[in-house]
């Protein structure tokens, strides 16, 4: 297919995520030409390139998903990038994401970054609640919105070529929270006569219970009254830390997953903020 061709595209790399999007565009019909760094089978379909540069050459819309920003820059260097569209699909910082549209702008081609919130098993799959965050150019995200739509779904955050990136970590940071909770509950119940499967639901119940609590954080942010609303102030929270503390030490289970939070709310108090929510401690965190 000639570079000219709306239905095809380039993928740079091949791991896991970048075989599922190579045979998501595979499977909607696009001729898809492919690189990777290392030996590995390509998705029936696809034509081989030999090297990174013939990869680029090839298509107009060149998909790069790759280990790191190291590894992008690493692989894109010396590559004439001349009216390539570059859409990035690797894990990167908002710094990361900014410097690298001006490295690739620089060598003639244009960017969009992109934060897959998934995991390959859901790419390409109907309903399966995949999508990924598209940041850069709006014409570009434009001009490839029909294409960029097969994988996953899409939810375009702005101009800004780094707001992908942000979105992604922030969301996964999160994320980390939710899976740190778990772990320390399950940790909890471990040496009692309590089944983990039994457990779960409840846990699962609990925490999409507790999950629009983002809301009241955002709006309390969005007004700059911290203390609007709140049934369960931090002073109060401070307290019942304690008894969260007593348990673990009971159980014989560590409490660090807890501490460095419980730390910031006991300082928010200390600092006079006793009445508000945990919103304060948002503020603690960006001195």
């Amino acid at each position: 297919m000639s570079v000219y061709s709306n239905k095809a595209l380039t993928v740079l790399g091949l791991g896991d995520m970048g075989s599922a999007l190579t045979r998501s565009w595979l499977a909607a019909g696009y001729a898809v030409t492919v690189w990777n760094r290392s030996p590995r089978r390509a998705p029936t379909g696809a034509t081989v390139a030999a090297t990174a540069a013939t990869a680029v050459a090839t298509n107009t819309l060149v998909v790069v998903c790759l280990l790191d920003d190291a590894a992008v820059r690493a692989t894109l260097d010396g590559i004439d990038l001349t009216g390539r569209d570059i859409v990035n699909l690797t894990t990167s910082t908002l710094a990361e994401a900014r410097a690298l549209s001006e490295w690739i702008t620089a060598r003639g081609g244009r960017f969009l970054d992109g934060g897959i919130m998934a995991v390959p098993s859901m790419i390409g799959v109907a309903d399966s609640g995949a999508y990924v965050f598209y940041s850069g150019a709006t014409e570009l995200h434009e001009a490839n919105a029909e294409a960029l739509a097969v994988p996953a779904g899409v939810n375009y955050v702005g101009a800004d070529p780094g707001f992908a990136a942000l979105y992604d970590i922030a969301l996964l940071s999160a994320m980390w929270g939710m899976f740190a909770g778990a772990a320390h509950a399950f940790a909890l119940i471990g040496k009692e006569d309590i089944s983990p499967m039994a457990f779960a639901p409840l846990m699962v119940a609990y925490q999409q219970a507790m999950a629009g609590y983002a809301y009241g954080t955002a709006a309390q942010l969005a007004r700059g009254d911290y203390t609007e609303g709140v049934e369960s102030n931090l002073a109060m929270m401070v307290t019942t830390n304690g008894t969260l503390l007593r348990t673990a030490a009971e159980q014989g289970v560590s409490a660090e997953l807890l501490t460095p939070f419980m730390a910031l709310m006991e300082r928010r108090v200390a600092e006079g903020g006793g009445k508000e929510s945990t919103t304060g401690v948002v503020d603690l965190l960006r001195r």
